[in-house]
């Protein structure tokens, strides 16, 4: 490792640069947010919310929404899925979230409106809805994006777009990571010991216990998993990261001019092309192998961690590269179908739970040992086809889906606050 390790941050750098690029040619460097970016919604924006909606759903399908760890995982089927979808959905996200932060701030202030107070009770709000959900479903992520997002208000201080991405940059390089394999490597054990989320109790509760049962796992194992995952496998620091590139993004209105350009869209797809070829040649033959069979070491866990991350990042800017060019295309359609369920991403993300508990988990219908990976792929299609139909139906009459009208009713304390797209006279 003593070989490996120096060179590593050397080559992350450079990935960290190819990657930059990008926005260094197309990001100015200015203090306030693009007038076009803050006065409007971008609906190619609510469609990459839809198709990140749909990966979670389907990743979280094969998994059988955690049941499913418990069997094999190396099912083609479960390959593809996760190289596709696994991590990367949830980066869009993240991603998103900054961009929504940004929005809404900007907002606020071409108002004169100082939103900072309200936007930190959005995110308590948003802790509690996140909390709840995690009750039902461990794997929730909107306590992880609410806690984090924290970390927000002091950014929209910080008004030059290139030190954002500085900022950015040095997360993606994994710090955390790299000075805890350092210290494992210069004999501290608690730098090295296990993870939680690795050696901590399995899941049988999914997949033997009552409701009750699996509330209580939820509320302590399953919860300490879930941090133990996002800071072990450091994806706190990517997460912030994408929350930095959210914020730009806004501020330069790029993701209404990928909507409209084709040339940055192929941009976005050579830009991430090639920072995938870069990962995958230079960087997949820095990963070290396990010392011995069935003994955990902390630098190979992390190094993989690593690789993932920038194989993950490079994978979604292709991907929004892919999907802006579609939809710049007469198959528009393609991409436009995510547009509605993207609009109430909150309200679908949690019925995901609600409803795929108690089929997979032994305490409802206990389908997580009958349902084979192709089989989940084909429901979770159906499940997300029912929910276009539903979202087109809803907001036909609502301008909010149920639980975005709730939050965003609560964060203003108002409900008053419009709900349907024609009020009735009084």
């Amino acid at each position: 490792m003593s070989s490996i390790l120096p060179r590593c941050p050397i080559v992350v750098s450079q990935f960290g640069k190819n990657l930059g690029v990008y926005f260094m040619m197309t990001v100015p460097e200015q203090s306030h947010a693009n007038p076009a970016a803050a006065s409007g919604r971008v609906e190619f924006v609510d469609a990459l919310r839809g198709f990140a909606l749909f990966g979670l759903l389907v990743v979280h399908s094969i998994q059988h929404f955690g049941a499913g760890f418990n069997g094999p995982t190396s099912e083609p089927w479960s390959v593809v899925i996760h190289t596709i979808f696994a991590g990367k959905a949830f980066a869009i996200f993240a991603l998103l979230f900054g961009f929504g932060f940004a929005t809404i701030m900007a907002n606020q202030r071409s108002r004169g409106i100082d939103f900072t107070g309200r936007f930190v009770w959005r995110l308590v709000l948003l802790l509690l809805i996140g909390t709840l959900h995690s009750l039902i479903y461990s794997g929730d992520i909107l306590q992880v994006l609410a806690l984090m997002g924290f970390l927000l208000i002091p950014l929209d201080r910080v008004r030059s777009n290139l030190v954002l991405l500085a900022i950015a940059a040095l997360c993606f390089l994994q710090i955390p990571l790299l000075a805890q394999a350092l210290l494992a490597h210069w004999g501290s054990a608690f730098a090295g010991s296990v993870p939680y989320v690795v050696a901590g109790p399995a899941s049988q509760a999914l997949t033997e216990g009552s409701f009750l049962d699996v509330t209580l796992y939820n509320a302590t194992g399953g919860l300490a998993g879930k941090w133990s995952f996002n800071w072990s496998t450091g994806r706190v620091s990517e997460i912030a990261g994408l929350f930095v590139v959210g914020v730009v993004l806004q501020r330069t209105g790029m993701f209404a001019r990928l909507s409209q350009e084709r040339h940055l869209a192929l941009k976005a797809v050579t830009i991430g092309g090639l920072v995938l070829a870069m990962t995958i040649l230079f960087g997949k033959p820095l990963l070290p192998t396990s010392s011995a069979a069935g003994e955990f070491a902390i630098w190979p866990f992390s190094a993989r961690w690593i690789y993932e991350q920038w194989f993950g990042l490079a994978l979604i800017t292709i991907q929004i590269g892919i999907l802006a060019l579609l939809w710049n295309s007469s198959a528009q359609f393609l991409v436009g179908i995510f547009k509605l369920p993207g609009r109430m991403t909150l309200s679908l993300y949690v019925l995901h739970s609600v409803l795929a508990a108690p089929f997979f988990y032994e305490y409802g219908l206990g389908m997580w040992d009958d349902l084979s990976p192709p089989n989940a792929v084909f429901a979770a299609i159906i499940f997300f086809a029912l929910q276009i139909a539903f979202a087109k139906w809803w907001y036909a009459q609502y301008r909010y889906g149920p639980l975005e009208w709730t939050w965003r009713a609560a964060t203003l304390t108002d409900w008053k606050v419009p709900m349907r797209n024609h009020p009735q006279s009084a």
